[in-house]
């Protein structure tokens, strides 16, 4: 997965999950006796709350990965908000009447919530907040990891000298992506004629990088994306056509970038 797709809410949710696992190894409760047990004691407490919300952040940030996988008719981030809401409701009212059952049977001792169930709850509610507003709050749809700035932007159908991930640039390993007409691996490759369309009015070709993966449309209006721009990764945009842009991929397909809110320019 790449970890440039993830958001900032992701980020939160990632957290919280922490917090929950490191929870669940402290004290469930808060008494003068010398043997308490933490929440693996209590198989019910550790699978609904502590291991709920565990997985539930699982499902939320392996979404980003797999948006179109769904299970029991939900797609992952669903579900996964879902459990979530789950955990911090079965935190909620655990904190509130630790001892459930055992409540009669030890009346007369000193018994509260431990360390565990405490930050147990704050860690509950937190993920279960981050879950929920992070597709409302534009701060947390944010990228978390922010793309690196290019270099000076070229001329349309020119390489940039950047680093890895730029058209063109020299990868890892010594290997790079052949220029038209130049031999890669001994082999000489037949130059792809690109016709670049010159751009309308006082508009110049620039690079930039979108906060979230987004879809590319073909240039005829077609409803069905040729492609997805991720995040992290640097794509050329040769026009304007609005408020939307014409923009290229690194192996060469143009498409119609129609949401163009929160893109970083290189």
């Amino acid at each position: 997965m790449n970890i440039r797709s993830l958001t900032r809410g992701d980020g939160v949710v990632i957290g919280a999950a922490v917090l929950l696992l490191i929870a669940s190894f402290l004290d469930t409760y808060d008494s003068s006796g010398s043997d308490i047990p933490n929440a693996w004691d209590n198989l019910g407490l550790v699978m609904s709350m502590y291991v709920g919300g565990i997985i539930g952040a699982a499902l939320i940030v392996l979404s980003r990965a797999l948006p179109e996988r769904k299970v029991i008719g939900l797609d992952l981030g669903q579900l996964g908000v879902a459990l979530a809401l789950f955990a911090a409701w079965t935190s909620l009212w655990t904190i509130i009447d630790p001892l459930g059952a055992f409540s009669d049977n030890l009346a007369g001792a000193e018994v509260g919530a431990g360390s565990g169930l405490i930050l147990g709850l704050i860690a509950a509610l937190l993920l279960a907040a981050a879950a929920l507003a992070t597709p409302l709050v534009p701060a947390l749809k944010g990228a978390l990891v922010p793309a690196p700035r290019p270099a000076a932007p070229q001329p349309y159908g020119g390489q940039p000298q950047g680093g890895y991930g730029y058209p063109g640039a020299q990868q890892p390993g010594g290997y790079g992506q052949p220029q038209p007409g130049q031999p890669f691996g001994g082999q000489p490759q037949p130059q792809q004629a690109q016709a670049p369309q010159p751009p309308a009015g006082d508009f110049s070709p620039f690079w930039f990088a979108v906060p979230v993966p987004r879809p590319l449309f073909a240039e005829d209006g077609s409803p069905t994306p040729i492609a997805e721009l991720a995040p992290g990764t640097w794509y050329l945009a040769v026009e304007q056509r609005g408020a939307a842009l014409v923009a290229q991929t690194q192996d060469g397909r143009r498409g119609v970038l129609q949401d163009t809110s929160g893109i970083q320019r290189g």
